[in-house]
């Protein structure tokens, strides 16, 4: 299949340069990025002068979380987890998570998110329910109760090659996992030679109660068990000391920040300009709808920049390309997508368009950085995983009753719920 999109902007993110001409989709692939495309084509799409430009990566999420959106607000993280969230979660059924899921990922796909690092249970169900949608997805392992055997066995048979799905070794947080089971992991990751996800350094109560168990912050202490020998992914990372930054960058420990939700339940605010100075990798991440309370992208992008301005006091800080760059480059090196990080010939055809006949994105001046700034989900015209459109012009293109699924995901809601 050959797909020609004609009279395009075309932001590759290889630089923050838009150029006008032609991008050719062979299949699941870029084929022909310039001015003029000569040959036969099974499909032509006229932009219009619309933007097209890599889909974001959300680089932490916990999709199927969209049971608590706003069945949780306004609490503080621990009552939150364990007043409303554990207690909501103890009453999953088989399939629950299989449907909220797929309730989620339209919320990405309406937003132009082309692929995401999920952390939550039920891996089979979230594999089959991103299968179906046609969405990239690094599954993230945090089951305590799942032996290792088992995680190794996934890690092995989800890792394929041009595959949507992949899986990456995980736990939930150290103040979650008893010792014995981080050994494990650890153990597991070195055997694997993998790197390994967690919540790390999201209050500064969870490092207080690291420091009182086990006399190190949570860094140090997951270091001193080879928790990162082969590298690892910190969501959150707030509360880094200057020495942990350093076990990060000899480590290779990238950060992924989740400025709303962060925001929301005050749990402080990730100190993304230093880790830049330091040569981390930074992605961006949404976290789950319980606590954000959206999967939306671009509310997370303003935050990552303006959030940096305000606590430094300097408008100079957290150039807004940056920030674009992190929810696109940076997450997909997160989510080790390297096939889908830019838009380049022989890459995924990974593709969002932007509409700038939006009125938030005119006049037209700096495009890239009013995408951060200005942006929002109503912009996104199109969003394409793997070559194919999954969402155009605000509607649904899946092989799904949207109406459905979203009924289901409200019978199971109400049922969590207690009603």
């Amino acid at each position: 299949m050959l797909t020609l999109f004609k009279n395009a902007r075309i932001l590759s993110m290889q630089n923050d340069k838009i150029i006008f001409g032609e991008l050719l989709v062979k299949d699941n692939r870029i084929a022909y990025i310039g001015d003029k495309y000569v040959g036969k084509v099974d499909k032509t799409i006229d932009c219009e002068g619309n933007l097209l430009m890599p889909g974001f990566k959300n680089a932490h999420a916990h999709t199927a979380m969209v049971f608590a959106r706003s069945a949780s607000d306004d609490l503080v993280l621990y009552d939150w987890l364990t007043k409303v969230i554990f207690p909501m979660e103890a009453k999953f059924q088989d399939d629950d998570i299989y449907h909220l899921t797929k309730c989620g990922i339209l919320e990405y796909l309406a937003g132009g998110i082309t692929a995401c690092a999920d952390m939550y249970f039920h891996v089979p169900e979230i594999v089959k329910a991103s299968e179906e949608m046609g969405m990239r997805n690094m599954i993230v392992a945090t089951s305590l109760s799942e032996p290792v055997s088992l995680l190794r066995e996934r890690y092995n048979t989800l890792n394929k090659k041009d595959s949507l799905i992949s899986y990456c070794l995980g736990i939930h947080a150290e103040y979650t996992t008893p010792k014995e089971r981080i050994i494990e992991i650890a153990n597991l990751a070195k055997e694997l030679k993998a790197p390994v996800a967690l919540h790390i350094g999201e209050s500064q109560n969870e490092v207080n109660g690291c420091v009182e168990r086990y006399g190190m912050t949570p860094v140090k202490f997951l270091d001193s068990l080879h928790f990162f020998d082969y590298g690892g992914i910190a969501y959150h990372a707030n509360f880094f000391s200057d020495e942990e930054i350093e076990i990060c960058k000899k480590r290779n420990i990238k950060i992924v920040t989740c400025p709303a939700s962060n925001a929301k339940l005050a749990s402080g605010i990730c100190p993304v300009s230093k880790y830049l100075e330091n040569g981390l990798t930074i992605g961006v991440g949404t976290d789950g709808a319980g606590s954000n309370n959206s999967l939306d992208m671009f509310k997370e992008m303003y935050l990552v920049s303006a959030l940096q301005k305000l606590s430094h006091m300097d408008a100079a800080k957290m150039d807004g390309f940056e920030v674009l760059k992190m929810a696109t480059v940076g997450s997909a090196k997160i989510l080790n997508l390297v096939d889908s990080d830019v838009l380049a010939v022989g890459k995924y055809a990974d593709i969002i368009m932007i509409d700038l006949k939006n009125p938030s994105m005119q006049p037209l001046n700096n495009i890239a950085k009013n995408i951060v700034y200005a942006g929002s989900k109503d912009i996104v015209k199109m969003t394409m995983i793997n070559g194919k459109i999954l969402y155009y012009d605000h509607k649904f293109l899946i092989n799904e009753d949207v109406d459905q699924i979203y009924k289901k995901a409200q019978e199971i809601t109400e049922r969590l719920r207690g009603e």
